[in-house]
């Protein structure tokens, strides 16, 4: 039976060829700008900053993105150097994209004014949205799956639907769609952040250090599923250690995508995820116990280069996250009874 696949060229403009993966990229680009926008209005941050941001970002993610795949693969690329700029047949690293965007927004932020954690915290839930999105291009370039499985197990058990069954059948092999399994957990990771960070306990930074906490779980039981992962060659204590902590995906029947013993036994995607969850709780566990972080989540943001003009409107979206409480107050003073001056004496 013939493999049936999607293409991932969208359309020509004459001897451009415009490929679903970018179009997919450009739009987790996009939907996550706006859902930072919208939180960042009701701080008086004005939308300008979200676009400039977004493109001083994307291309800092994807250099970033693409230097962490290639420095991992160098052995594929050192005798072919042009293929390192055809970023459009994929082979992008999500946590290289995260350490180019987070290198720039930090000098970013601070070039503006405002606070790296307080802004970083903003965007956690757009970050997590244009992942979801963006794996969808891994879908489309027939890329980023785990190992092999029945065909009777995307239908029945997962009860997919015929085309995504159909573009995980790879050269009559059907696979894993971890990309569909990591875009559901940065689903479920969004729900979580938008309800958490209404909480009132929530500091200045946490939510960012959450979105990295729940990426980094989800991510580290799904790297262990693929067969493209990039590894190295660790202890075998190290290796017992990853093992252990996946061995749970076994008790529900999963097994672990095929990794070449001679490329490496540790997966570095699966390391990392390790090491940031243990960075993100410490940094949340030290900042509370220091006192470093006494600054809530709702508190007011205002830049330290704000003119006495852009004060008024950067005091509007203070203003708007404190109506409701004022409104409340104020009622409750009117509903007071006043009680008359003899009375009073009476009551003395």
């Amino acid at each position: 039976m013939a493999t049936l696949l999607i293409d991932p060229i969208a359309f020509t403009l004459g001897p451009l060829r415009v490929h679903w993966y970018g179009i997919i990229l450009g739009l987790a680009a996009l939907v996550g700008m706006v859902v930072a926008i919208r939180e960042g209005k009701r701080y008086g941050i004005p939308q300008e900053f979200f676009m400039d941001m977004l493109l001083l970002g994307v291309p800092s993610a994807i250099i970033g993105a693409r230097i962490y795949y290639v420095a991992f693969k160098w052995e594929d690329y050192r005798d072919n150097l042009w293929d390192v700029f055809k970023i459009w047949n994929g082979g992008i690293a999500i946590y290289g994209a995260l350490i180019g965007a987070i290198i720039c927004g930090f000098f970013y932020f601070r070039y503006k004014g405002y606070n790296f954690w307080r802004i970083a915290d903003i965007c956690a839930p757009g970050l997590l949205v244009g992942q979801m999105i963006g794996r969808w291009g891994n879908f489309v370039n027939q890329e980023a799956y785990g190992g092999p499985v029945d065909e009777s197990f995307l239908r029945s058990q997962l009860n997919l639907p015929d085309f995504i069954v159909n573009q995980m059948n790879v050269n009559g092999v059907y696979h894993h769609p971890t990309f569909l399994y990591e875009s559901l957990w940065s689903l479920a990771g969004v729900i979580v952040l938008l309800i958490l960070r209404r909480r009132p306990f929530l500091r200045a930074g946490e939510l960012f250090a959450s979105y990295f906490i729940w990426y980094s779980i989800g991510r580290f039981f799904i790297e262990r599923l693929r067969t493209d992962s990039l590894a190295f060659q660790g202890p075998e204590w190290l290796v017992s250690f990853m093992n252990g902590l996946w061995s749970p995906m076994v008790w529900f029947g999963f097994e672990p995508g095929y990794l070449d013993p001679a490329y490496g036994n540790v997966r570095i995607s699966q390391l990392l995820a390790v090491g940031l969850v243990v960075a993100a709780v410490i940094f949340i566990i030290m900042r509370r116990t220091t006192g470093r972080a006494p600054e809530r989540y709702s508190d007011p943001i205002v830049s330290s280069k704000a003119t006495a003009d852009q004060l008024p409107d950067m005091a509007a979206g203070e203003q708007a996250q404190h109506h409701e409480q004022r409104t409340v107050h104020s009622k409750n003073e009117l509903d007071v009874p006043e009680i008359p001056v003899a009375d009073q004496q009476k009551k003395e």
